[in-house]
């Protein structure tokens, strides 16, 4: 009695492997990636500047960081505690760029050098195109050498 018990059960799992092992996987950019985009970024922001009009080590426009903040750290920092905190602004940085490179990513059908292009062109300028020429271009060209390194 007790066997027939046990069949319906294994059953129940080889079907679930079975059919599960065939479901398609979203293929996600690795942290690793992320964080080196995130550095790049950094490394690539223009200069910090007194009154330059933007905040943190990533020179983030002010009206965006209320949005971004509470999207990724579930509170609305103004921009000032954005760029006197390192950590918040490294957290909503890397929240950011993990849906943006990712929806690069599968854009581009994991064209890692396109996505990353395309990812800092959108960076810039808030379009994932037009970065050919002038100092977008070159922005993402810096983007793309720190991002390699």
């Amino acid at each position: 009695m007790q066997s027939l018990k046990l069949i319906p059960s294994l059953s129940m799992g080889v079907m679930i492997a079975f059919f599960g092992f065939n479901q398609p996987v979203k293929a996600e950019v690795t942290e690793v990636k992320i964080n080196a985009f995130v550095d790049a970024l950094k490394l690539s922001a223009p200069p910090n500047r007194p009154n330059d009009g933007m905040y943190s080590a990533w020179q983030i426009l002010p009206s965006i960081i209320p949005s971004w903040t509470k999207q990724c750290l579930g509170k609305e920092l103004t921009p000032t505690a954005f760029d006197a905190d390192e950590v918040a602004a490294r957290k909503t940085v890397t929240c950011i760029v993990k849906r943006e490179l990712n929806k690069q990513w599968q854009q581009t059908n994991k064209n890692e050098a396109q996505a990353v292009r395309n990812t800092a062109c959108w960076w810039m300028t808030g379009n994932y195109n037009g970065c050919q020429s002038g100092n977008t271009a070159e922005y993402v060209k810096r983007v793309e050498k720190n991002y390699q390194k």
